[in-house]
């Protein structure tokens, strides 16, 4: 049976429903490249194409499919019926996506009831269909439309109550009920209908006598599943939900084996076909591995963080594979125009099938594996173009398709249709060498997350080399070696293998002049330290860990005791033996926006902190590899009101373990504090319950180390009835400890933890950068009331907060006023402040007016810090 072959040219009104489901695609793909710069960004990426371009295919093709099986013609009145739905069902999508990354639930409450209402119109409508439609085969695709469509009202709602901000445990058990509903009721459902009729179609070839049958019998089967599964979710019954799945899975097999006697008749010689039975393999491991999260995961709270990869996983492998294989085949068929017109169309989507099969599942499949970050970057963007080629090739297809059907109308000769092989030799290879190049790159841009940075022979006593081997085995957990010590014979050459067995950061070993590259947890690494002729100390050189005392002795019998190798980050001079130099440049490249955004309305504040580590300045011209929430020198300041709700999501695309403390928020830290493994993501979620600028910050130990590179930043909530004044500031005072003078991205390297325990810091900074607002000044007028937030982040040094010329005449810390306007607590109406004195961790705010114009200087007064670079300029003018 050929549902959709031979029929007449649609109107511009049908191809341009086509175009809105492309449309999705496309805004899928940006999001995408730019992801790091927009909020809820792997939300929205997922949503585009499920809740976008996947419910917008299935509204519009549901109601051809049924149509075309029951043998019934929709008139104008119930095709401008059909434009209703469809515009309806884009509205409310566009509301959603708006509302969910910022973070407005009424919209969201409005779009999600918008979509509802589209599918629940459309599944009326299918009933209509259904009773006025005369006896026919295969109503019981159209019943498992009607069946799909409400299932997604359901879904909807659950998805709208996610928007409220729930707590953790009540977060995972919706998203399960959600994801349910919707991925498998509403999109598993109407593609199970679907496939019935339409997958031998794609094959072109005949369907199995059993499938309607099949069908017929799996519905109840799967309704029934799914049913238990999403009681099992609001229940937070595991065991249910768990129950549920495996009865939804076994409909779906039950009703798969419809589909296996047309691919053994025909075989897959086009990419529609296998595009969609990539999708469904897909579908499956979605579904297993979802069964395993149930079956092993000890919290619904910690099924809420590992849920989104999943979902992420149907969203590429089984959705954009499915709709760039169904519509390789259904708008070239529905063109129409005959034959001819079909197959010039058709051609085009089987260009370079193997290869963009090869690359989007292959590197899928690469990308989950536990491989290095850039590794990961590379690969999906050579998946993302593979999957986008879908676009043009769309476009090129339906011009092919035009031509074709322009020079048949002219009785004109027939522009040649080329044969095209989909499968070959040569596409294979091209796949494969697409993903090695991904690889390759992504190995070369950061070779030591790699486990692929060479080593260099190690230095040694001079000795008679006895030509044996000592191999011993190590494994690194936690802040140690074991065995922490190990003995080789004088003459004998030394290979220890590393084992990481540390489940959240990365390890390595230098011993001497040799070393190995950051080893993954879970992974390990060889390293050759040569002929041993004297004792030595090896070390992890991660910033921190060898001064926790993550040591390995190396002990040559009968030699003297082990000296310690000379540290890769150098001694407090500057790691090179040179002093740190004064700032090498007099201009900043990207500073610090210091000015603290006006509050708004919101309640709950929803946000994603993508831990990277990278290469910045850190006074100009001076340049050092940080480690940072969002990429900048501080991490971005949170704003809020006692009684906010702050929704964190923590992403680890560094190279070792980090994790997040919130000292705005009063809970256990076992699980949200955790420390979470490169590729890892958790969620926080607290509520603001007292007023302060709090400070945040990794909490992976060595603290020091990881607030010193950078990993803090600020949250203020503001105290009840606090006055509104004309400007406002924050500043995060930390301290800057260098490994090299480096005066370019290319030189910099990580954090000194030798001059961390010494505390001798090279820069004490206000928001990451040492001096950057004597570049770029403050700004006020005479007379304006100026607020100053400001935190101490140390890690190690106090500040005394002070601005030349200029008296506070407020102050408020730690919670409370010492001096309002002048009036002190215990009396008083004429005092005044010149510091806010701060110890690490502290924070509070001062206020003054600047009597006239001129240039005030902004300290911290334990001065030489400020010559460090804890120093700015208020500008202030008429």
């Amino acid at each position: 049976m050929r549902a959709a072959s031979g029929t007449p040219s649609r109107p511009r009104s049908r191809r341009l429903r086509d175009q809105i489901a492309v449309g999705w695609l496309l805004a899928a793909v940006a999001v995408s490249l730019v992801h790091r710069w927009v909020p809820s960004a792997t939300w929205l990426m997922i949503h585009l194409v499920l809740l976008g371009a996947l419910t917008h295919s299935a509204l519009v093709w549901s109601e051809h499919f049924a149509h075309t099986l029951l043998h019934t013609v929709p008139d104008d009145a119930g095709r401008r019926r059909q434009d209703a739905r469809v515009a309806l069902l884009a509205v409310g999508s566009v509301l959603v996506f708006l509302g969910v990354p910022l973070t407005a639930w009424p919209l969201v409450v409005v779009g999600a009831t918008a979509v509802a209402g589209a599918v629940v119109w459309h599944a009326v409508h299918l009933v209509a269909v259904l009773r006025a439609a005369l006896p026919s085969r295969f109503r019981i695709v159209t019943r498992t439309y009607v069946a799909a469509a409400l299932c997604l009202p359901v879904g909807a709602g659950f998805g709208a109550a996610l928007a409220f901000g729930l707590p953790e445990e009540w977060k995972g058990r919706l998203l399960i009920a959600h994801m349910g509903a919707n991925l498998l009721g509403w999109v598993g459902l109407t593609v199970t209908g679907t496939l019935v009729t339409f997958w031998p179609t794609m094959l072109r070839t005949r369907m199995d006598d059993r499938a309607e049958m099949l069908a017929r019998q799996a519905l109840p089967i799967q309704l029934g599943g799914l049913t238990v599964l999403v009681a099992g979710a609001l229940l937070g019954w595991t065991p249910l939900a768990l129950a549920g799945l495996v009865g939804y899975t076994a409909g779906l097999v039950w009703w798969g084996r419809a589909l296996v006697r047309p691919l053994r008749a025909h075989g897959l010689r086009e990419f529609a076909p296998a595009s969609v039975l990539a999708a469904l393999i897909w579908a499956a491991v979605g579904l297993v591995w979802t069964g395993w999260l149930l079956a092993t995961t000890p919290t619904w709270a910690d099924l809420a963080d590992t849920i989104p990869t999943v979902a992420g996983v149907f969203a590429v492998g089984f959705a954009a594979q499915l709709l760039s294989g169904a519509l390789s085949y259904l708008i070239p068929s529905v063109m129409g125009g005959g034959p001819s017109v079909v197959r010039a169309g058709a051609a085009w989507f089987d260009r370079f099938a193997g290869v963009r099969l090869i690359v989007i599942n292959a590197g899928l499949l690469l990308f989950l594996m536990p491989v290095a970050s850039w590794v990961k970057v590379t690969t999906s963007l050579v998946v993302l173009v593979a999957l986008a080629s879908f676009i043009p090739l769309l476009l090129g297809g339906a011009k092919a398709s035009a031509r074709m059907r322009r020079a048949l109308l002219a009785h004109e000769e027939p522009p040649e249709v080329p044969e095209r092989t989909p499968w070959s030799m040569n596409q294979a290879v091209a796949g494969v060498a697409v993903l090695v190049l991904a690889v390759t790159v992504g190995v070369a841009v950061d070779p030591a997350s790699a486990g692929v940075a060479p080593s260099t022979p190690a230095s040694s006593v001079a000795v008679a080399p006895t030509g044996n081997t000592t191999r011993v085995e190590v494994t690194a957990r936690g802040m140690t070696f074991t065995p922490n010590r190990v003995v080789v014979p004088p003459g004998d050459r030394l290979v220890v293998v590393v084992h990481n067995e540390d489940p959240t950061t990365a390890h390595d070993l230098v011993i001497g002049d040799t070393r190995t590259a950051r080893i993954p947890p879970g992974q390990s690494a060889e390293l050759d330290a040569g002929v041993m002729g004297a004792s030595v100390e090896g070390y992890c050189s991660v910033p921190g860990h060898r001064q926790m005392g993550m040591t390995l002795q190396v002990v040559v019998e009968g030699g003297n005791p082990p000296v310690a190798s000379e540290h890769t980050t150098g001694g407090h001079s500057g790691g090179d033996g040179q002093p740190i130099p004064p700032n090498p440049a007099g201009a900043v490249g990207a500073p610090i926006d210091p000015v603290l955004a006006p509050l708004t309305d919101e309640r709950v504040h929803t946000l994603t902190l993508r831990v990277t580590e990278v290469p910045l300045e850190v006074a100009p011209g001076l340049w050092q590899t940080r480690w940072t929430f969002n990429g900048s020198g501080v991490g971005p300041t949170l704003h809020g009101r006692v009684g906010d709700v702050f929704d964190i999501t923590l992403v680890n695309d560094g190279t070792m373990g980090h994790s997040i403390d919130f000292h705005a928020g009063a809970l256990a830290p076992d699980r949200p504090m955790r420390t979470i493994a490169p590729g890892e993501t958790l969620s926080y979620r607290f509520t603001a319950q007292r007023a302060g600028i709090w400070m945040y910050h990794c909490s992976t130990m060595p603290m020091s180390t990881h607030i010193a590179a950078g990993m803090t930043g600020a949250v203020v909530i503001e105290p009840d009835g606090l006055e509104p004044v004309d400007r406002s500031y924050v500043l995060v005072q930390s301290e800057v400890y260098l490994a090299n003078a480096a005066t370019d991205p290319q030189q910099a390297r990580e954090v000194d933890s030798d001059k961390i325990v010494a505390e001798r810091p090279d820069r004490v900074v206000f928001n990451g950068i040492a001096n950057q607002y004597d570049l770029t000044p403050f700004a006020a007028k005479v007379g304006e009331r100026v607020r100053f937030w400001v935190l101490d982040a140390g890690p190690n040094r106090a500040s005394a907060f002070h601005i030349v010329g200029g008296q506070f005449d407020t102050v408020w810390t730690e919670g409370t006023y010492t001096l309002r306007h002048g009036k002190a607590a215990l009396g008083g109406s004429d005092g005044g402040a010149q510091v806010l004195p701060l110890q690490p961790a502290q924070g509070g705010f001062v206020e003054l007016s600047f009597p006239e114009e001129g240039h005030y200087s902004v300290v911290s007064h334990i001065m030489v810090d400020a010559e460090r670079g804890a120093h700015g300029v208020v500008q202030v003018t008429r």
